[in-house]
């Protein structure tokens, strides 16, 4: 069974910048300082709750000086963070803009409300509401059962520039508060793909997904929107796919997604998967060992990377909870070589290394 998302993995091209904006920016736990296990010359950092649970991972590759990355078809669109309320929602608003980043929203996405910025790389973040949920607009045993177009009063507010730029706080946010917290992890993971059914052949067929919702685009009613998760779609459980046959194909680069993983729970059902998606037809890497957890990759349609990671161990078993991040890991295949690694890593500041206190889940 597919239990919700595990992780996502970008491109940073600049590793110091990124724990910065991570940790001091947005309250991530700095939890793990590693390399590329198939790269060992650059990092690779993740970031999360404070124990990085599976659904809370944000996780990057360092590639110094790559360029920008664009999405597209077979990429990432953008990664939402849940926030539990939309007082807490406004606070975000206020924080980023007065750290000089832009911010839209907030904007009315019928099922939550959500802030849009990017990140130093031009990752496209967004930050969103628990609530109201899936069945505003559909029975609970009944949702993503039919189409479900936004309502146009909905569509008109969206587009009112001048009342939604003045809505933010009304007084500065230096600290973030715990009503702000983001430890609750990702809401949801939205990618471009050519072919919505196709899509949904892939996460409903194979992977077993319940089709949460279907909807178009708030910003072009005319494309496709379909959302997947687990159970009642909970946030953390979901991904969602825009329909843009038309879009360019995604570029690998700085501020685009290498891949996204989905959490299965052991090793067991890890092995079923695999022999499912292989009689499917579908490319599949033999099981990796990451250390943190085990890991096969395959690709959805539109050959999107999207990897199948089990729930553990976890990243406590090589440091404490309360030195996460702190040193650098390496598996052990890589420790014979570990002054000649270090040599070749950027510099990362010991003053970033932990998210700050108040940030806490």
């Amino acid at each position: 069974m597919i239990q919700g998302l595990h992780h996502i993995t970008l491109v940073t091209a600049d590793a110091a910048r990124n724990v910065d904006f991570y940790t001091r920016v947005l309250g991530q736990r700095f939890v793990k300082k590693t390399v590329n296990f198939d790269d060992p010359g650059s990092y690779h950092l993740y970031y999360g709750d404070e124990h990085g649970r599976p659904g809370t991972a944000i996780t990057f590759f360092e590639w110094p000086g790559a360029p920008r990355g664009r999405w597209g078809l077979g990429g990432t669109h953008h990664f939402a963070l849940t926030v539990e309320t939309r007082e807490g929602l406004l606070k975000w608003k206020r924080r980023l803009a007065d750290l000089g980043i832009a911010v839209a929203g907030p904007l009315d996405r019928r099922y939550f409300t959500s802030i849009y910025f990017q990140d130093p790389d031009g990752a496209i973040l967004e930050i969103a509401t628990r609530g109201p949920g899936w069945t505003v607009d559909e029975a609970p045993d009944a949702i993503g059962t039919a189409f479900r177009a936004p309502p146009e009063a909905m569509l008109i507010a969206n587009r009112d520039a001048e009342r939604i730029a003045a809505e933010t706080w009304p007084e500065p946010v230096p600290a973030i508060t715990p009503d702000m917290a983001l430890g609750r992890g990702m809401h949801h993971i939205s990618a471009i793909g050519a072919d919505v059914r196709r899509t949904a052949a892939f996460y409903e067929g194979l992977l077993g997904m319940r089709r949460l919702k279907m909807t178009s685009n708030f910003d072009n009613p005319d494309a496709a929107h379909w959302y997947w998760g687990t159970g009642d779609g909970a946030p953390g459980s979901i991904v969602t796919y825009f329909e843009m046959p038309s879009a360019p194909r995604a570029q690998m680069g700085a501020g685009q997604t290498h891949h996204f993983a989905l959490a299965v729970p052991d090793e067991e059902s890890q092995l079923a998967w695999r022999e499912k998606l292989v009689g499917a037809g579908l490319p599949v890497s033999p099981v990796m060992d990451r250390t943190y957890f085990k890991s096969i990759y395959t690709r959805d349609p539109d050959g999107h990377i999207v990897e199948l990671a089990t729930a553990g161990p976890g990243f406590l078993v090589d440091e404490a909870e309360d030195a996460l991040g702190t040193a650098l890991k390496l598996p052990p295949q890589y420790e014979p070589y570990r002054a000649e690694i270090e040599r070749a890593l950027t510099p990362l500041p010991p003053a970033v290394w932990k998210a700050p206190v108040e940030a806490g889940r």
